[in-house]
This record gives structure tokens, C-alpha cells and sequence, in this order.
């Protein structure tokens, strides 16, 4: 992918000028970019679903949120009413959401610009959701501003490793993104109009709007699976749903779970939190996929939670003094542990989803 033009970052230090942030350290549970086969998306006959992929490229079109991302003067002074663990808590939150959406944007962009001659519908789909994101990657970016942070995009794009995803992983991974993006920030949002005295800073009140986006976003690529049939059927395809259904819900689990003090701070739990939006994400997916998890199973949990145990150990091993080799040593049995565990929930037999009964909550 070719990065933008460099932009000079700012001078350091101060919320007016403020100091570049050094990118965390790429792990499995950090954001990632992606890049994927350009020519077989160009190639892609949407003719078996191109009425509802056009009717989706006209909702973008209107940009019902063009006006809606504009800072007003609650920000000013709100990231001083916070503690030092809040404060420390909510900007790596900030700047793990900036790095999801920047990824997105980077993806969309870089697949609208190389498939517009040959699939100009798709182009323009993806250029639309290109600018949601880099709308959204913005705004935090600009929030982090006020906590005098802010991350250099632009070495972001040139520095970060791209791992390649084929267009039906890509299907599968930025659609469930986008709606576990609209459950979290829609969870978010309702439990902050109820708790007002739990809303921490004002970039909560953009949530609502915000996760309508994100849903947009899921709904092209359910109607982009399904104009491709063979990503939503047969048996390659059931296997592929499970995994990374179970990636994405995994990853989600043992990232907040380690980070339960942002929540904490918004008055929420983060186990509950997540089961919430688990359990809502596995529902919408039953829509397009073939199969979805068994999310009510009484090991499904229990299994989460010693990945959980398991990570806090590797990281507990990542921060000791000992040296490299044995760092390593140390870690191997955990990561074993983590495959097992892995394992065994891929394994647990998926509910189809035409059978599939939302729980009760």
C-alpha cells in the first residue's frame, strides 16, 4: 500500500502542541492493518445482490453524519477532571480505537482507489466507508489531543506490518468488526443515558451516531457476502464463520477483561459487558452466516477466562528481568495452553443458524 503524504507532527507537549505518541507494541490482541487480492475484489460479479448494494451506496451517499463529528466546549478542561488510572486507562482506549478505524480507512481507501475502473459500484462504497473511518480516526485522534497525545498516522501507515487476508476473510473479519463496533459503542451509549454521573468525557455523547456507521458498514458487507454465495455456504464456509467468530470474540474477551478498569471508570463490568455484546454480535451474524457459536454453552466461558489467566502470565513473563531465553521458555507453556483452550472452543458444535434461538436477557 502507498502511504499518504507525510505530514510534519506537531511540536511536543502541550494540548495546543501535542507530543507524538509512540505506537504500543504489536501483539495478538493490538489492532492490525490489512491488505488483500485487489484483483479479484475488482473481479467480483455483484450481480446476485446488486439492487441491495446499491440501495446501501445511496445511504452512504447521504452522509447523515457529515455535521455530527464537531467538537463543541464540553471538551474543554475534561480530560483535567480526570484521575491519573482514568486518564491512563481511557487514552489507551482512545488509541486503540484510533488505530481500528485509521486500519479500516487504510483498507477501504486503498481498495476503493485500485478497483474503480473495472467494479466502480464496489469503489464507491468503499470510498464512502473510507471516510467514515478517517472521520472517526480523527476524532479520537483529536481527543487524544486533549489529553496532549496525539498519534502520527502518518508513520503508522508506513511503519505498520500488513498481514494479507484473502476478500472472503476480509468479508468475514471487517463485518464483524463493524457490528461488534455497533454493539460496544451502542452498550456504551445506552448505559451512559442512564448513568449520567459514569459519562467521563464528551466523546460518549457522539456514540449513537457514531455505531450507525459502524451498522451501515456491517450491512454492505452482509449484502456483499451474499452476492458472493460461496463465502456464506458449503462446509469451508461454516469453518471460516466459526473461527473467526471465535477469533474476534476471544481477542475482544482477554483485551477488556485486562483493561476492566476503563470500564470500571464508565460504572460498567467488563465480563458483563462483553457477554452482552457477544451474545448481540453472535445474533446479528446469524443473519448472514451459515453458523454462529454456541455462546450459551457452560464451558464457553469458563473456557474465556483461562485465556485470560493465560495472558496475564505471558505478560506477567514479558515485564520479568529475566533474561530473553528464558522469557521465552517461561512463556511456551502458556501459549500451548492458550492453543488447547483455543481448540476446544473451535470444536464445540456451532448452532446453525436457521435453528438459532436469541437468549433471553
Amino acid at each position: 500500500m502507498v502511504p499518504p503524504t507525510a505530514v510534519a507532527p506537531p511540536a511536543l507537549g502541550t494540548p495546543e502542541a501535542p507530543a507524538v505518541k509512540e505506537p504500543v507494541k504489536d501483539t495478538i490482541l493490538t489492532p492490525r492493518f490489512y491488505t488483500t487480492d485487489f484483483d479479484a475484489m475488482a473481479a467480483m460479479d455483484l450481480r446476485p445482490n446488486e439492487a441491495e448494494l446499491e440501495a446501501i451506496c445511496e445511504e452512504f451517499r447521504k452522509d447523515y453524519n457529515r455535521h455530527h463529528f464537531i467538537r463543541n466546549d464540553e471538551f474543554d478542561g475534561a480530560a483535567d477532571k480526570l484521575d491519573p488510572e482514568t486518564r491512563k486507562v481511557f487514552v489507551e482506549f482512545l488509541e486503540q480505537s484510533c488505530t481500528s478505524e485509521f486500519s479500516g480507512f487504510l483498507l477501504y481507501k486503498e481498495l476503493s482507489r485500485r478497483i474503480k475502473e473495472k467494479n466502480p459500484l464496489l469503489a464507491e462504497c468503499f470510498a464512502h466507508m473510507a471516510r467514515d473511518e478517517a472521520r472517526h480516526a480523527g476524532f479520537l485522534n483529536k481527543a487524544m489531543g486533549d489529553f496532549g497525545l496525539q498519534l502520527d498516522l502518518g508513520f503508522l501507515t508506513a511503519s505498520k506490518a500488513y498481514t494479507y487476508f484473502k476478500p472472503a476473510y476480509i468479508f468475514y473479519a471487517t463485518y464483524l468488526s463493524e457490528k461488534i463496533g455497533y454493539w460496544r459503542y451502542i452498550a456504551i451509549f445506552r448505559h451512559l443515558e442512564k448513568n449520567p454521573d459514569s459519562k467521563i468525557f464528551p466523546i460518549f455523547n457522539f456514540f449513537e451516531n457514531w455505531c450507525q456507521d459502524e451498522n451501515r458498514h456491517g450491512d454492505f458487507f452482509d449484502a456483499l457476502m451474499k452476492a458472493q454465495p460461496k463465502t456464506v455456504t458449503g462446509l469451508q464456509a461454516r469453518l471460516w464463520c466459526r473461527f473467526f467468530l471465535l477469533a474476534v470474540f476471544a481477542t475482544m474477551y482477554v483485551r477488556d477483561v485486562a483493561r476492566k478498569e476503563f470500564y470500571e471508570a464508565l460504572g460498567l463490568d467488563a465480563r458483563d459487558y462483553d457477554k452482552y455484546v457477544i451474545a448481540k454480535t453472535n445474533e446479528t451474524s446469524a443473519r448472514v452466516f451459515p453458523v454462529v457459536l454456541n455462546v450459551e454453552h457452560p464451558k464457553f466461558y469458563e473456557r474465556l477466562e483461562r485465556l485470560v489467566t493465560n495472558n496475564q502470565a505471558l505478560a506477567e513473563a514479558d515485564q520479568s528481568a529475566a533474561p530473553a531465553p528464558l522469557k521465552l521458555l517461561r512463556k511456551l507453556p502458556y501459549w500451548a495452553a492458550n492453543g488447547l483452550v483455543m481448540a476446544k472452543l473451535f470444536l464445540t458444535a456451532p448452532i446453525r443458524s436457521e435453528q438459532f434461538q436469541p437468549a433471553v436477557r
